[in-house]
């Protein structure tokens, strides 16, 4: 990372959202995330569910083999992550989901 990074800086990961802006339009609008700290990176994150990450894996032939599971917040949400080339970019894909909890038996806990 540069102090002194300028947008131009940016201009991989800036011009991989442009290009995914451009074909992908008509997919579930995902929140995007571009930083100084790593700027060839392109975060796409998903906090409505996964089926929203579901879509953009399939529509970047994103293998479900190259998929990362993983659980947070004491096991209350799940994490998908899978990462891709895309334009030049280390394009990044984050799905958050609620962990459904089954009610104890008896409604006793």
């Amino acid at each position: 990372m540069s102090e002194n990074l300028t947008l131009d800086g940016l201009a991989v990961a800036l011009r991989a959202l442009r290009l995914l802006a451009v074909d992908y339009s008509h997919l579930p609008a995902p929140d995007v995330h571009a930083s100084p700290v790593f700027p060839d990176r392109l975060e796409l994150s998903f906090h409505r569910g996964l089926p929203d990450f579901e879509v953009w894996r399939e529509a970047l032939n994103i293998s479900p083999d190259a998929v990362v599971y993983r659980e947070q917040g004491d096991g209350r949400t799940r994490v998908l992550k899978a990462s891709a080339d895309f334009a030049g970019a280390a394009l990044e894909l984050t799905g958050y989901s609620d962990v459904c909890v089954p009610e104890p038996v008896g409604g006793a806990a």
